[in-house]
């Protein structure tokens, strides 16, 4: 994110109660080869080829800002991003921030990736105060949908896109009750 630029990256590894989210490093290459050439993580998205991933994934994959390491017990398990959406097949969600994340399969199912989000929502309200997050899924992916709810996104319109009908949703950090 461009505007990430203004303040201090990486930060200080996150923690939560079971997970740690940092910048990437070169012991997570495998892993994001291995996460990116899944079927069952991009069952939604479309798997890229694991030789092609081989070839062009660097030593130190996705360090730029706003991408983070989702660790469990000292090993990557997932990814977070949170990138300016510069462009977007719809107009809400260009300029705002763009939260995306992938997880291993052996990672579903124990709410890591609830965890994960909340707390780089959490992050980001921290380092940009008030700006919105939107999110984009498939409505066929009823686990992606229901993260959504869990994160507290509001539907801002469906839409259809690469065959298939969309939601895009926007998040804004909770205003404290006076």
């Amino acid at each position: 994110m461009e505007d990430l630029g203004l303040v201090a990256w990486p930060p200080t590894p996150i923690r939560t109660g079971r997970l740690v989210l940092r910048e990437p490093e070169g012991r997570d290459r495998a892993l994001f080869i291995e996460l990116l050439s899944s079927p069952e993580v991009n069952a939604y998205l479309g798997p890229r080829r694991r030789d092609e991933l081989e070839r062009e994934t660097p030593e130190v994959p996705e360090r730029w800002p706003g991408s983070f390491v989702v660790e469990l017990d000292g090993a990557m398990i997932g990814q977070i991003l949170l990138r300016r959406a510069t462009r977007h097949r719809r107009p809400a969600a260009v300029g705002k921030a763009d939260l995306g994340y992938m997880f291993l399969p052996r990672a579903w199912g124990f709410g890591y990736a609830a965890e994960a989000c909340a707390a780089a929502l959490d992050w980001f309200d921290g380092v940009l105060p008030g700006e919105p997050v939107v999110l984009t899924t498939q409505t066929a992916n009823i686990g992606s949908m229901r993260l959504a709810a869990k994160l507290r996104f509001r539907e801002v319109e469906p839409f259809e896109a690469w065959g298939a009908e969309q939601w895009l949703g926007m998040w804004s950090p909770a205003t404290p009750s006076s």
